[in-house]
């Protein structure tokens, strides 16, 4: 292609998508609306498949400095009794790790391998998309800066949209979708100093979203001076507070803390935890229905601007790493910039609108209801009464398959 990729958004998707297409020899350039990048948000998850590409990508080295390699994962009520645990990563028996990372550090070693091996011309900030044209020949974006002023249009053999969940070319594309769906949840995402828990390297959920639930886990890789890890936790509540849809919205956790001022196991006190914050962001568990179709001549989808689901499965990140490393073996494989876009679509979309569906219906975290339930959220005697753990497996391997990062899935890859 005698014109670049115009890739429209820095973030995960989009850098990823750069290292993608630059490994594949196809030529792009992102453009970022932010006049420079900060470190946002809190803690993510890379899963086995992400990690898979990444790792591809020769970014584990670098990765791996700043995350936690997750041990395993494990399920409690509540009142801290103890419902399942499985092994996780290589700790399970794949050939890739998984890992808790805070979002800051896996965007940081994504921008810094952009810069380093495309160089810096290939990530421009301060431009911000703001309509799409496309003719036969290519795409073109028109751009604004951080005040609203027009700069120069840039023109590319296609355009990948990466511009996250409000993503102004979806909206171009579907102009008659509504807001982002909100199903009752409010979820308060916090990082707080603390003790290590458990293994050290172990992640966590507990309760049920009638009564609190939380998803707990380390991010930094060791202790620090005063033996304390940096904890990410989310406190996920039914809640009619449907907020501002910003992940860098601050929350209180005056909101929150009644619901978990009961909250002290063994091996945490959840509590006093969550008093210990250093940070505390608020934001509705919102999706939007599965797009029959996310590619329209030399324009197209990719990650939350295609399929925004539910952050439950730790998947969300995933899937986007998935949708760019396709999308990047097709802009090589063939010529016709519109046909690629159309062959990754075919290959992504029906995938990735099942993880969408399951998210709402039948994740993981399924585990913590069906003990909730069964329980009616009393103490419990013998949990072999109430669920046995063949039970309990299916419910997390048939979550896997769907997302594609059970280990038959992985090794059928090319």
């Amino acid at each position: 292609m005698d014109q670049p990729i115009i890739i429209v958004g820095g973030g995960i998707c989009g850098l990823t998508l750069a290292l993608s297409l630059h490994e594949q020899g196809v030529f792009c350039i992102v453009y970022e609306g932010a006049p420079a990048f900060q470190r946002l948000g809190v803690g993510i998850n890379l899963l086995p498949h992400a990690m898979r590409e990444l790792t591809q990508l020769g970014l584990l080295p670098a990765l791996s400095a700043c995350a936690v390699e997750t041990r395993e994962m494990s399920f409690y009520t509540r009142h801290g009794q103890h419902i399942f645990t499985e092994p996780r990563g290589r700790f399970a028996g794949y050939e890739w790790p998984q890992l808790s990372i805070h979002r800051g550090d896996l965007h940081r070693v994504l921008c810094d391998a952009v810069v380093d091996r495309l160089g810096p011309d290939a990530l421009v900030m301060d431009h911000r998309c703001v309509s799409v044209e496309q003719d036969e020949g290519g795409a073109t974006a028109h751009i604004v800066d951080a005040a609203g002023q027009a700069r120069a249009s840039v023109r590319g053999a296609a355009l990948i949209a990466c511009d996250g969940i409000h993503s102004i070319v979806r909206r171009q594309l579907f102009l008659n979708e509504g807001p982002p769906a909100y199903q009752g949840i409010n979820m308060w995402r916090g990082v707080s100093r603390w003790k290590p828990f458990l293994s050290g390297t172990s992640m966590v959920q507990a309760g049920w979203l009638d009564v609190g639930k939380m998803v707990i886990y380390p991010i930094s890789p060791a202790p620090d001076a005063d033996g304390l890890q940096v904890i990410n936790w989310v406190a996920e509540i039914q809640s009619p507070r449907n907020v501002q849809q910003d992940w860098n919205l601050a929350g209180s956790i005056d909101d929150i803390f009644p619901t978990y001022a009961g909250w002290r196991f063994p091996w945490l006190d959840v509590a006093a935890m969550i008093r210990a914050h250093d940070l505390v962001l608020e934001y509705p568990m919102v999706d939007r229905d599965p797009l029959p179709f996310w590619s329209a001549g030399r324009v197209t989808l990719a990650g939350d601007a295609a399929h925004p689901m539910y952050p439950r499965g730790g998947n969300g990140a995933g899937q986007g790493i998935l949708d760019v490393r396709a999308l990047a073996r097709q802009l090589r494989a063939l010529p016709d910039a519109a046909a690629a876009l159309k062959a990754y679509e075919a290959e992504r979309l029906p995938a990735a609108n099942r993880v969408v569906l399951t998210n709402r219906t039948a994740p993981p975290d399924a585990i913590l209801k069906v003990v909730h339930e069964r329980s009616g959220d009393r103490p419990f005697e013998r949990l072999e009464d109430l669920v046995s753990q063949e039970e309990l497996a299916a419910i997390t391997d048939g979550y896997k398959r769907v997302a594609g990062f059970d280990k038959a899935s992985l090794a059928a890859k090319v």
